[in-house]
């Protein structure tokens, strides 16, 4: 609980986006995987996971899925060794403008580019242990964030940072709401955590949910986004041009987060249902993530 409100006041005070769905959040999505993974992936991850000590970040351990899922925010306390990697936990893809992942994603510096790049890293058993383990971390903790709202659309107001909202009498901004009190509040929901929120996926619904690609997932975020993150607190998200913040402070009353609470729960059994799957083809000994990518003729 003290490392979830030092977490908490460190998202306030950031400037730009900074830890996705929080703790809470990213464990679930990774626990829905470890759930729906099949046994040879568990037990793959499981070798995985033991060779912790590679990384060498004693304080940021992967040695459960839970960890590995939080790996990617934690190391950002060690300062500049892992600066680089600041820009994939997100797309900033305009709601209010065509879905197209080329600008936010150029030279694969966003979170779509980096989950295809970490699924392909970690299906090639030639790559050494270690970055294989870095790989799993990074692709367990961006499906979570591709499937946080606020990582996938915005309008030029950092996914929502620059947005002042109040959630009840919490004065915060719109992104920290998504990331952790709407979050909080709607996996535990009773039946709460990752065990409760599959309870509530029927077989049919969880097959439908493990379709489509990478690409359409980030249009479905993006969708999220503008419906549900902007649209339930503004009348209409696009009357202010881009990069402009309303003046007052919309609140998130009880009633909105009521009508929120089934979307996070539906945003986390996606993202988990859907890293289960990508688990289980890249650690087939065919994986479809070993073949050359497709790559636009120049």
């Amino acid at each position: 609980m003290i490392r979830r409100l030092l977490l908490a006041l460190l998202i306030l005070a950031a400037p730009a986006p900074a830890l996705a769905w929080w703790e809470y959040g990213h464990e679930t999505v990774a626990r829905i995987a470890w759930l729906e993974v099949s046994p040879h992936t568990r037990a793959e991850l499981r070798r995985l996971m033991a060779q912790s000590r590679l990384l060498e970040t004693p304080t940021c351990s992967t040695r459960t899925i839970e960890a590995v899922a939080y790996w990617p925010d934690c190391v950002k306390t060690l300062g500049a060794r892992f600066s680089y990697a600041s820009s994939w936990h997100y797309q900033n893809v305009d709601i209010c403008q065509p879905f197209d992942l080329a600008a936010p994603c150029r030279d694969g510096n966003c979170v779509s580019a980096q989950i295809d790049r970490n699924l392909r890293l970690l299906a090639d058993r030639r790559v050494p242990v270690r970055e294989r383990l870095m790989a799993l971390a990074f692709l367990v903790h961006f499906m979570g964030d591709l499937h946080q709202p606020m990582h996938a659309g915005d309008h030029g107001d950092l996914g929502g940072n620059r947005v002042r909202v109040s959630y009840g009498v919490i004065q915060t901004n719109l992104h920290a709401a998504w990331d952790g009190y709407l979050a909080d509040r709607g996996i535990s929901q009773p039946p709460g955590d990752a065990a409760g929120i599959l309870s509530e996926v029927s077989e049919a619904d969880r097959a439908v949910m493990r379709q489509g690609d990478i690409a359409a997932w980030s249009r479905e975020g993006w969708e999220t986004a503008r419906e549900f993150a902007y649209g339930t607190i503004l009348a209409d998200p696009c009357a202010l041009p881009a990069g402009t913040v309303p003046e007052d402070r919309p609140v998130i009353t009880e009633e909105i987060t009521r009508r929120l609470i089934p979307i996070v729960r539906r945003q986390q059994a996606r993202g988990g249902l859907r890293l289960a799957r990508l688990l289980d083809e890249a650690f087939q000994p065919d994986s479809p993530w070993l073949r050359p990518p497709d790559r636009p003729r120049s």
